[in-house]
């Protein structure tokens, strides 16, 4: 199976993730534009290399595109791009053009802009440090009360913001012309850090009233539409070791834990049952009261039962906390070992994250048509090394690129006992800050 890939940007979980989940099946190719055409915090994607790389591809069964990349340079660059509709769409139709060409069936996300409740610019325009929070505010009164008390905010930053906000939903509005033409196999309208009100929530409901298909989250959906790509049966059970909480809402999300968890499973196209005996468990260790997030000081209970391992397949989405794993968990986790049974862990930032990504390597593996164990393993010693080992761990020593192997050092040997294999490991910060760690095994 041939299948085509263009990521969000260059991060790991973006870039290097789908292909270490596609390696799982051996009869999977996976072609991705290189890394340096591609988007980071600073810099947007280089469109041009990107539609001269679709050129050189041969016939593919299936095409996943972050369309915000070839739309916009990225999901950054989305809220940050100042050229006008005419320009963006010039470069999306150029897009189509070129996929038609190709006639694979096309698996496709664009993001709703976001609206972040805080006075960080990092990811946002140069204004945001300072009007910001007034944005959100802004935004959320005028969708709850349709109006605001006050506005403090700057008219040429206001005109600015609603400009970019207009310009990227009737962008949003051309893509779902497109799927009702037939262009698109699956189109998904995608919404992070969700509060109940404001412009990007009132955005999603009118594409859904409009026959849009809108998910929450982000970094996850192009691997829950890999998923969505691979075909066959694939029956999955959802078990939650708290389940009288499922239904409580995770950080960064609108929806609870139970809804997210299904709204991932049919995402990427499995059958979801109640049934024990079904072909694979999805565990969610879910959290009670609130989630935790290590990083930001926010606690939460950890998980305080006894862990047995599965006589049947299983995964485990480790979500009681946002940005990392559950310590107590990974202690009852790992005093078992790992047999053919286990099919994947995350722990990997929101549940939406962890969730997708978590799906989509287990479906691989269980439909492979040549499985590669070792590709397996690979990805699970990056994951256990980022997700527990790092963010729920190093990272609070706040290492640079000079301590964090040794940091690092002493759950590479309990994670190489527990996988039975080893590997040399190299740590950096593609986007040198602490949020991203890069974990590469040689």
């Amino acid at each position: 199976m041939k299948i085509g890939f263009i990521p969000i940007d260059n991060r790991p979980v973006c870039y290097s993730l789908p292909e270490s989940i596609a390696a799982i099946d051996k009869n999977i190719e996976i072609f991705l534009p290189e890394k340096n055409f591609l988007g980071n915090l600073f810099q947007k994607a280089d469109i041009d290399s990107i539609f001269a790389w679709i050129e050189t591809l041969p016939e593919l069964d299936a095409f996943i595109v972050s369309l915000d990349t070839v739309a916009y340079g990225g999901l950054i660059p989305s809220r940050r791009c100042n050229d006008s509709f005419e320009q963006v769409r010039n470069r999306v139709e150029k897009l189509k053009k070129l996929l038609s060409e190709k006639s694979p069936k096309i698996y496709a996300f664009s993001s709703v802009m976001r609206i972040s409740n805080n006075n960080i610019n990092e990811e946002e325009k140069d204004y945001w440090s300072k009007w910001g929070k007034k944005i959100f505010n802004y935004s959320y009164c005028i969708h709850k009360y349709g109006t605001v008390c006050q506005n403090e905010i700057p008219q040429e930053i206001l005109d600015d913001y609603l400009l970019t906000r207009k310009r990227n939903f009737e962008i949003n509005k051309l893509y779902l012309d497109w799927e009702k033409q037939g262009f698109f196999d699956t189109l998904v309208f995608s919404k992070d850090d969700c509060a109940e009100y404001g412009f990007n929530v009132q955005e999603a409901k009118s594409l859904e009233d409009m026959g849009g298909f809108v998910k929450t989250g982000a970094d996850e959906i192009p691997l829950a539409l890999l998923a969505r790509a691979v075909k066959g049966d694939f029956k999955v059970c959802p078990v939650f070791l708290e389940p009288d909480y499922k239904t409580l809402v995770s950080n960064y999300e609108d929806i609870s834990v139970e809804k997210s968890v299904l709204g991932q499973l049919e995402l990427a196209d499995c059958i979801i049952s109640d049934n024990l005996n079904s072909d694979i468990l999805l565990y969610v260790n879910n959290f009670k009261e609130n989630q935790g997030e290590i990083v930001m000081g926010i606690p939460t209970e950890q998980f305080d039962a006894v862990w047995h391992s599965p006589e049947k397949p299983y995964m485990v989405a480790d979500v009681r906390f946002a940005n990392g794993a559950d310590n107590k968990f990974i202690h009852e986790f790992f005093k078992f070992d790992f047999d053919n049974n286990f099919f994947g862990y995350s722990g990997w930032n929101t549940t939406a994250n962890s969730l997708g990504s978590l799906i989509c390597a287990a479906k691989i593996k269980f439909l492979a048509k040549d499985y590669n164990d070792k590709a397996f393993k690979k990805l699970q010693y990056i994951r256990f090394l980022d997700d527990w080992a790092y963010q729920a761990n190093v990272r609070q020593l706040k290492p640079d690129n000079n301590s964090i192997n040794y940091l690092m050092s002493g759950y590479e040997k309990i994670i190489s006992e527990k996988l039975g294999l080893s590997f040399s490991v190299n740590y950096s910060f593609p986007w040198n800050r602490l949020f991203e760690v890069e974990v590469e095994l040689y």
